[in-house]
């Protein structure tokens, strides 16, 4: 490899037609008795997303990436492309990619384009391609902007999240139940994935890697799928529709109403910026305190 000029191919098109035959795959899988199930107004719903994701990428993809041009130009560091150093920018775009994920369960305004992701209340390969319409205005591209700024060149760094996209999209399955040799330790696994999906007191804002799980057990995130207690899928208020519109929109333009029937800049501060559930007391942690979960059991202190 040479330097910022080299040339990176795009893993998500190059995935896609592998994408449709995994997707075949499991179904026939599932029908032949494998863990799982399809809804096909769900899995339409999901594709509309997906579709939709990626016609807003071509809206704003060029204004991101020169920003991230931008940023590169008052770089830290010069670099170059090399083995190495797309082994570190794949382990930094990871980690970056944890504390976006975080905050995206934890502050409303990032939750209201990454809630999307989290409507089906199924969970299947189909669920991985329900993204966000409006990543752009929610300005969750932020998170990645720091390797910019140290000095990763900007095709590699795009080359990497393009590969924790693809790496995520197959750990979207009840089809696969651990994976061995160790791997469930540090690995972002379907197991682990099946968790941070889940609805379920314990479950819940778990999990955020996304390549490594590695993030969560140092970070104090980190929770098991228990056998003796399957995930339900879904949010806390599920939606009542399939239509894509209202499933892209729904919690913009909850905050919307929130913020205009707030009483004092405090619960507006809260209506957007608040984690989800602050103004009506159902957040994560009220609900898992209520039900009477222990994180202690996990080895992982409360948030």
């Amino acid at each position: 490899m040479g330097g910022a000029a080299v040339s990176f191919p795009d893993p998500v098109q190059i995935a896609v037609p592998i994408f449709i035959v995994a997707m075949i795959v499991e179904m026939f899988a599932i029908r032949a008795g494998a863990r799982g199930d399809y809804d096909w107004r769900d899995t339409g719903t999901s594709l509309a997303m997906g579709f939709g994701n990626t016609f807003a990428a071509v809206l704003f993809g060029a204004s991101i990436i020169a920003l991230g041009d931008w940023l590169w130009q008052s770089r830290l560091l010069d670099i170059p492309a090399t083995w190495w150093s797309l082994a570190l920018c794949f382990v930094g775009e990871d980690f970056f990619y944890y504390w976006f994920h975080r905050s995206a369960h934890r502050v409303r305004w990032f939750w209201a384009s990454h809630v999307i992701h989290h409507s089906s209340q199924h969970y299947n390969l189909s669920t991985a391609l329900r993204q966000t319409w409006t990543g752009f205005f929610s300005l969750s591209f932020i998170f990645r902007l720091p390797l910019f700024l140290i000095g990763f060149p900007p095709k590699m760094i795009l080359f990497c999240a393009g590969l924790n996209l693809v790496y995520q999209f197959f750990i979207h399955t009840e089809a696969v139940r651990r994976l061995p040799f160790g791997l469930e330790y540090w690995l972002n696994t379907p197991s682990h994935h099946r968790v941070h999906h889940g609805t379920n007191p314990r479950y819940l804002d778990r999990n955020y890697g996304g390549v490594f799980i590695i993030w969560d057990r140092w970070f104090g995130t980190f929770e098991a799928e228990r056998d003796a207690e399957p995930p339900r899928y879904g949010i806390i208020k599920n939606l009542a529709t399939f239509n894509p519109l209202w499933v892209a929109a729904h919690e913009w333009i909850s905050i919307g109403r929130d913020v205009l029937a707030a009483r004092g800049w405090r619960a507006r501060w809260l209506a957007v910026a608040g984690p989800p559930g602050a103004l009506s007391g159902d957040t994560a942690d009220a609900i898992r305190a209520a039900s009477g979960v222990d994180d202690r059991l996990s080895g992982m202190p409360a948030e």
